[in-house]
């Protein structure tokens, strides 16, 4: 009777290899099946970070986006098209899992914080066994390019999505004493304009590739109208309690 595989959802940190976890790591090079998700004609971020890592007879899944941004979110076909492709990628993961082999999917950051992995996690978690393995999330690592404190105190951190409309982001500025933003790319204009109307523009850095290579800090005030790659987070530190 075969053994059914287990599906590892593996969180590789901000970028750099160096700051996986010892069992990340073991995983990764150990793996004989390597899932990972990218956009269509891209590497892939998450594959990216462990290249050279993979064993020789590694087989790769590379599970492609149908969708990213080209229509909006708000269109009923996005979750439409994107819950059709995580089906699809589930069913691949299934077939594999039943055949008694195990299947280690890639996952930039932390799994359980706004990444893809979550989609395949709810699907199958049901189906077949699923362990998770959590990772140091991209935000740490781009306050900790910032080199200053993001908390002091009883600062209260809020996390927020630049694909928000700008009145939204307007108003959770204003309540917070520490701010992480992610997803801009294109919304760091709008998240701009928020972080003036909150106050809290002079205080706001950009940091771009946290951990990489290409690795850019630079005030917000500063960025003018520029277009931020997808790894990039907006960070306001707290300013709270101190001895």
């Amino acid at each position: 009777m075969t053994l059914q595989g287990t599906v590892y959802g593996v969180g590789l940190g901000p970028g750099d290899p160096d700051l996986m976890s010892v069992r990340a790591d073991r995983l990764v090079r150990g793996g004989r099946h390597i899932a990972f998700f990218r956009k269509a004609g891209r590497a892939g971020q998450a594959r990216s970070i462990v290249n050279g890592m993979l064993r020789k007879d590694a087989t790769e899944f590379a599970m492609e986006y149908p969708v990213t941004t080209e229509i909006p979110l708000s269109d009923p076909r996005y979750n439409s098209i994107l819950s059709e492709f995580y089906e699809d990628c589930c069913a691949h993961i299934r077939a594999l899992c039943a055949a008694g082999e195990d299947v280690v999917v890639l996952c930039e950051g932390d799994p359980f914080f706004y990444g893809s992995f979550m989609h395949l996690y709810t699907r199958l978690r049901h189906d077949v066994p699923v362990q998770v393995v959590p990772a140091i999330t991209g935000m740490s690592a781009a306050w900790t390019a910032t080199s200053e404190p993001v908390t002091w105190g009883d600062d209260v951190l809020t996390v927020l999505m630049g694909t928000l409309p700008e009145a939204e982001l307007t108003r959770h500025m204003r309540e917070a004493d520490a701010l992480v933003v992610m997803k801009l790319g294109r919304n760091v204009p709008k998240v701009r304009a928020a972080l003036a109307a909150a106050g809290k523009l002079d205080r706001a850095w950009l940091v771009e590739y946290a951990s990489m290579d290409r690795q850019a800090v630079l005030p917000l005030a500063q960025a003018d109208d520029r277009v931020s790659p997808y790894f990039s987070i907006v960070v306001v530190h707290g300013q709270g309690r101190r001895p």
